[in-house]
């Protein structure tokens, strides 16, 4: 590992220690970097999330070398059990050459936590307290060259800058260090919004994950379909998380309180399931779910954005975590290659091949995706899709493939080069 200059100096500084920090952060000071990663809370903390995760979240994990075992408290799931249109569809994980067969459950209160502590373990310096602020620019380039930050408890921060030639932005959606550097949200991408709560239920120990394609609103003189999908993932802990994922693309995104709408969609499930206020366990909670590169270029001036602050989550199922931290892998290999180079032109060129290869590695899938967010914002569309699609197990087992994105890019079956072929000539942008 390079020696740090100082202690507020490094090769790369990354800020937010969430998946997609973290995993950052690991692979750089793996391959020998001096990385400092600055998390503004302490662990554990909480995060809203389907605390759900696929095969691909899953790989992830275990490139990171987490131990995923039962022992360690992880709770692994076959596949998806799909609710609507009067039909219960199980269908588990495909078998591919690619990712595992299984999926796992953690609750992002220390998930987020476990994936820090392997950074570190790497070699990573993690500072958590640290609220990082406006960037450090160059007066001449315009290039970030550190951040200024304040580190502490409120009432005893102190200021601090922090300084290195490289910075990755994994500040989630609110990101205000992308912000600072001019990159603003793309407005013509989607945006979800998921709500969650925690309650205490029998059906703690479910081994699929659940998710209800019809989401009625069931509180007016008449039954109305929202567009969205709901999700019931047991945690194996004596609780289940229950919440909603819900699309700006409809009319009634912004008119409806979607906390009333959980709480109402809770009331119709069975008694017996516990899905009642006085079960809950925690308040319901709510976040932004940027899709499908709402947020570009991914590199520009010395600055990386992984995850959450890049738009990375897949439009077609609201999934964050695994894009997150395969960005995040994606940027430390680039970033070590660029490392490597003898000049400042030739580590510029290495550079501006990250926000290639994410649009070559998810540009055309996002946008099947996001024609997709479209159709489904129409209820009509979502309704006549739920009816006729859910008879078909069939179909649904290419849905299922094509709306977690598990496929084998190389060597699989039919609708895997179906898949595969349809997100390589849609457009990448």
């Amino acid at each position: 590992m390079t020696e740090p200059l100082s202690e507020n100096t490094a090769d790369v500084i990354v800020v937010g220690a969430g998946p997609a920090g973290s995993t950052t952060a690991y692979h750089l000071a793996k391959a020998g970097l001096d990385v400092l990663l600055l998390e503004k809370t302490e662990f554990p903390r909480e995060k809203v999330c389907g605390d759900g995760l696929t095969p691909r979240a899953t790989k992830q994990l275990v490139a990171m070398g987490i131990d995923i075992s039962e022992e360690a408290g992880w709770l692994r799931n076959k596949g998806l059990r799909i609710i609507g249109g009067g039909v219960r569809l199980q269908l588990d994980w495909p078998d591919l050459a690619s990712f595992p067969d299984y999926g796992l459950v953690r609750k992002r209160d220390d998930f987020d936590e476990q994936l820090a502590r392997q950074a570190q373990k790497a070699g990573a310096r993690l500072y958590e307290r640290c609220n990082v602020g406006a960037p450090i620019l160059d007066d001449r380039t315009g290039r970030i060259t550190g951040v200024h930050a304040k580190l502490g408890d409120t009432g005893e921060k102190r200021e601090v800058t922090f300084h290195a030639p490289l910075v990755v932005a994994a500040d989630g959606n609110s990101t205000r260090l992308s912000l600072a550097m001019g990159l603003h949200r793309r407005e013509d991408r989607p945006m979800g919004v998921a709500v969650r709560t925690y309650f205490t239920s029998p059906r703690h120990e479910d081994d699929y994950l659940e998710s209800w394609l019809e989401l009625w609103d069931r509180r007016g003189a008449e039954d109305r379909l929202l567009p969205g999908y709901g999700w019931i993932f047991g945690m194996g802990d004596g609780t289940s998380n229950v919440g909603l994922g819900v699309l700006n693309t409809s009319d009634s995104f912004k008119e409806l309180d979607w906390r009333e709408v959980l709480k109402a969609w809770c009331a119709s499930m069975p008694e017996d399931w516990g899905y009642t206020p006085d079960n809950m366990t925690g308040p319901i909670r709510g976040a932004a779910l940027p899709m499908a590169f709402n947020r570009q270029p991914h590199y520009t001036k010395g600055l990386l954005l992984v995850g959450d602050a890049g738009g990375l989550v897949n439009p077609f199922n609201g999934e964050g975590i695994a894009y997150a931290m395969e960005s995040g892998q994606i940027a430390a290999d680039v970033i070590v290659q660029a490392h490597a180079r003898s000049t400042p032109s030739g580590r510029e060129l290495a550079l501006q091949r990250y926000p290639r290869v994410l649009k070559d590695t998810y540009g055309g899938y996002y946008t099947l995706g996001r024609a997709f967010v479209k159709l489904i914002g129409n209820p009509k569309v979502m309704k006549i899709a739920t009816q006729r699609g859910l008879s078909h197990p069939l179909l649904m087992k290419f849905t299922l493939k094509m709306l977690a994105n598990l496929t084998d890019p190389t060597g699989g079956d039919a609708m895997d080069r179906i898949i595969n072929g349809l997100s390589k000539v849609a457009p990448k942008a």
